[in-house]
């Protein structure tokens, strides 16, 4: 008696494990945050606060790491970003200035481009996350030649 317990108590638990198992797989990630254009289009929704970290690279290795925050203005499928704080020293990027600018389609960006302290435009790479939440930027001084020329990685958080 005690052994046909056993072997149903172990039947129940795997059975408990394998629906947790078939649930997790079909569990979908959740949906990017969109917005409907006049036109119709769903384009890719980036406005709002974005907690920023910053790693200065190459070149700009000297400027260190540091974080900010970032608020970024779409419209349409353009978007802008200005910094909420500003660089610490030896940069000189204050808040209030432009920190990154490009536009987006529904897949995400079409162009992304940040802008240094000094205004400098620096094209970019960028990756997304699933769920639209997170963006991990490579900006580069030379597009020709981006392994050489990575000036800055920079990770954004949606706040």
């Amino acid at each position: 008696m005690r052994r046909r317990i056993t072997i149903w108590a172990v039947c129940f638990v795997a059975l408990i494990a394998w629906t947790g198992l078939v649930f997790a797989q079909t569990a979908k990630p959740a949906a990017m945050k969109t917005a409907k254009l006049p036109t119709g289009e769903e384009v890719l929704d980036i406005s709002g606060e974005w907690d920023a970290d910053i790693e200065n690279v190459g070149a700009w290795a000297r400027y260190g790491v540091y974080t900010n925050v970032f608020k970024i203005t779409q419209e349409g499928s353009s978007f802008t970003g200005i910094r909420l704080k500003d660089n610490p020293p030896p940069s000189v990027g204050k808040a209030g200035s432009k920190c990154i600018q490009g536009e987006v389609d529904r897949n995400g960006f079409t162009k992304l481009e940040m802008v240094g302290g000094a205004g400098e435009i620096l094209p970019s790479d960028a990756k997304l996350s699933e769920n639209g939440n997170k963006i991990h930027i490579d900006a580069f001084g030379n597009v020709v030649n981006k392994d050489s020329s990575k000036m800055a990685r920079i990770a954004l958080t949606r706040k």
